[in-house]
């Protein structure tokens, strides 16, 4: 039976339930968090904790736990659900008002997560995957990890239609970003993705891949680059919390390079799988 955690109380999935009137439901007026687990414990949820007050703040919704308050119930849901490698989320809304669109004057967030079971280390994507380009329609502040996610679904939605890992998103010709990924490629063995603004969220995997490539002494810039320089790329690859590190042999059916997993990427892809193994190690 899984086990969830919601306003304060561990229930089982199938007897939690949530209002019809939270603004999450009614507007998609909250933020997120997903953490991957790797050897029964988290990893990097200093860093998600960090990137939920910052989303909380520009939206003006009240923190209503400490980090070590929040890593402490999500730690628990991987224990009572079993999970040695997977992700837990953790969503936070508003609360639950009358429908209006202004801010309600007084209402207590909701406040969820649940736990989820997934490869990590032996993930079928790493031999390489194909991504399906779209145009980014979504709003102007993607740096807050916001529930209301239509966009992304319409977006993944049509990577699936034309058989497709993943999304690729773009303004113009111009990469935004992965429907639920960073995006990045290799050119003159330079590792290049876009600089943190308004128009991309700020990724922790991304964070950490930075980290990797610098003291693997791989060259690394920021900065926006087209679709074009992705078709004509000697490496593609996509980062996020829960896939890590996986190479791009495709986007729209044509092949990039030699249409198998290029060098740097796996060497990133390895590295990270040391990296989560070595801090997951060091907190059990």
């Amino acid at each position: 039976m899984a086990i969830c955690w919601l306003n304060g109380q561990f229930v089982p999935e199938a007897q939690a339930q949530v209002s019809i009137f939270d603004r999450g439901l009614l507007f998609g007026d909250g933020v997120y968090e997903v953490a991957a687990v790797f050897g029964g414990r988290l990893l990097d949820a200093d860093r998600h904790l960090v990137r939920l007050e910052r989303s909380l703040a520009a939206i003006a919704i009240p923190s209503t736990h400490s980090a070590a308050e929040w890593v402490a119930l999500m730690q628990s849901l991987v224990d009572q659900n079993g999970i040695d490698e997977g992700l837990v989320y953790l969503q936070v809304t508003r609360g639950v008002a009358e429908r209006d669109f202004a801010f309600p004057a007084s209402v207590t967030p909701t406040c969820f997560a649940y736990a989820r079971k997934k490869a990590l280390s032996g993930d079928p994507h790493a031999h390489g995957i194909a991504l399906h380009t779209v145009a980014d329609i979504r709003w102007a502040r993607r740096d807050i990890k916001s529930v209301a996610m239509l966009a992304q679904v319409l977006a993944k939605q049509a990577a699936k239609a034309a058989g497709a890992y993943e999304a690729l998103m773009h303004e113009d010709g111009v990469v935004t970003e992965g429907g639920s990924s960073t995006a990045w490629i290799v050119q003159h063995g330079t590792l290049l993705t876009r600089p943190l603004s308004h128009d991309i969220l700020a990724g922790i995997t991304r964070d950490v891949v930075l980290e990797l490539a610098a003291q693997a002494g791989i060259p690394t810039v920021e900065r926006a680059f087209t679709l074009n320089e992705v078709r004509q790329a000697e490496e593609c690859l996509i980062t996020s919390a829960t896939s890590f590190v996986l190479p791009v042999t495709r986007v729209d059916g044509q092949v990039i390079a030699d249409g198998v997993p290029g060098p740097i990427t796996m060497r990133l892809r390895d590295a990270y799988l040391a990296r989560a193994a070595t801090l997951t190690a060091r907190s059990a």
